[in-house]
């Protein structure tokens, strides 16, 4: 079994600092069901990699009374595949990393990083699909190569194996939480009895992440072995951590935004120009990725063109409140026939987002931190795909122009950056050539000659 973490950014040893493995060095550690060892199959400045080996021993455990899934007798898939075995190893050996602690360099530990995680095989009950799923929505990028069951008889068909890649830019921590949970997941097995401790470990792990993940309930109840009193702690828990109601905080917030903004009428500036863009590509159907409250789907239903109008979001409340603002229940059939809403995470692979000609991203990419966006980038760009995109951003140089938002402030308390000019140019650029688009640049509303206008727009098109 199989476990190898790559650090690419340089000084890419400073991965050893992190695990608190010196590069130079074979570690080994004794587990209660074998052996672990740490090694180095490289050390450079630019590229660092650890593995982390286990060797299982089976016999060992039969003999002392542990009976493994399916096959309990001395051959089985146990030592050769990642299972509930890593997890224990990660906690165990990779202690320090996982609870992001460091003495010698603590700055490294609230960096995130461009790290990727390589497991030689991992068994995936529901396919390279749940995998996706699973890994997806946290920001990773995954490659998953599958294994049949026999490679001379490819008639027997695809084994439950994978070999997988995950990459991403994170914390340490955030990754080795992640594999902590998801690995055991992704078996559906457990080499050690589920009890009231295993909650305490869920939610311990999956702080920060878990109760947003739209896989929150299959994560839960795979992880704590359908014990429906564990699960229904565990969830209850989980909902129990949102102390504010999280739709009805971002509207609140929402609305201090457009007071610091109201004196440009800037948000009716942001939805001319968006219409504006979408029009001129001579779209029939428009997607709107984070439609909010529907004030921009009522602008575009103004106009006869666009036959197909679809507004999603991930709040239930915000869709509620755009189906408030339309009026669909009021209107005539061919005008509610155009118009559809429903629920969705953008950081989140679905298919009935594919096929449109346009879809507009109106103020959403700075409430999503560097995971997220990058889970974003694929599902916008590789997956939805739509022939253009128009995606605007606020531009961070132009708050020294809005009175009363202290220095240095975000415009939005729930943003997770703002960025000047030149990164967001950077971001789309980046994003335009992995994707194959070209980008385009527009200025909306009133332009200062120091620092430019208060809102940036990119317009992609392939």
């Amino acid at each position: 079994m199989l476990l190898t973490l790559t650090l690419t950014r340089p000084p890419a040893t400073d991965l050893g600092h992190l695990l608190h493995k010196h590069p130079e060095r074979l570690q080994s550690f004794s587990l209660p069901f074998g052996q672990a060892h740490v090694f180095y199959p490289e050390a450079s400045e630019e590229q660092c990699t650890a593995a982390l080996m286990l060797e299982v021993d089976p016999v060992g455990l039969i003999r002392r009374g542990v009976r493994f899934p399916r096959l309990d007798q001395y051959v089985n898939d146990r030592p050769y595949v990642a299972s509930s075995f890593l997890s224990v190893a990660i906690a165990r050996v990779y202690n320090t990393a996982l609870g992001g602690r460091s003495k010698e360099r603590p700055e490294l530990v609230e960096q995130p990083l461009p790290l990727r995680a390589r497991i030689a095989a991992l068994p995936c009950a529901g396919g390279e699909g749940l995998l996706r799923r699973l890994f997806e929505p946290l920001g990773y990028g995954v490659h998953a190569v599958d294994h049949p069951l026999d490679e001379q008889f490819p008639e027997w068909g695809e084994s439950r194996y994978f070999t997988v890649e995950l990459e991403g830019e994170l914390r340490l921590r955030e990754l080795l939480a992640h594999l902590y949970v998801l690995v055991p997941v992704l078996d559906a097995e457990k080499h050690y009895w589920v009890g009231e401790d295993e909650v305490e470990k869920l939610l311990r792990r999956g702080e920060g992440w878990l109760a947003a993940h739209p896989e929150r309930e299959l994560i839960v109840n795979r992880y704590l072995k359908y014990r429906r009193s564990l699960t229904s702690e565990a969830l209850a828990k989980l909902l129990e951590d949102e102390e504010v109601d999280p739709d009805r905080e971002l509207e609140t917030r929402a609305a201090e935004e457009e007071a610091v903004e109201e004196p440009l009428r800037l948000n009716e500036k942001r939805l001319g120009a968006v219409v504006s863009v979408l029009k001129a590509r001579g779209a029939k159907r428009v997607l709107d990725l984070g439609c909010g409250s529907g004030k921009l789907v009522q602008a575009l239903m103004k106009e006869a063109q666009f036959a197909e109008i679809v507004g999603v979001d991930i709040s239930h409340r915000a869709l509620e409140s755009a189906e408030s603002r339309l009026k669909l229940e009021r209107l005539a059939p061919r005008q509610r026939e155009r118009v559809r809403l429903f629920q969705t995470a953008l950081t989140y692979r679905d298919k009935r987002l594919a096929g449109f000609d346009v879809a507009a991203v109106v103020e959403v990419i700075e409430h999503l931190d560097r995971p997220r966006l990058q889970a974003f980038e694929r599902v916008v760009f590789e997956h939805a795909r739509p022939g253009a995109v128009a995606l605007t951003t606020p531009n961070r140089e132009y708050n020294v122009r809005f009175e009363g938002l202290p220095a240095g402030s975000f415009r939005h308390r729930d943003h997770r950056f703002e960025w000047k000019r030149r990164e967001f140019e950077d971001w789309a650029g980046e994003v335009a050539g992995r994707f194959g688009y070209g980008v385009r640049f527009l200025p909306v509303g009133p332009e200062d000659p120091e620092v430019g206008a208060p809102t940036q727009m990119a317009v992609f098109e392939r």
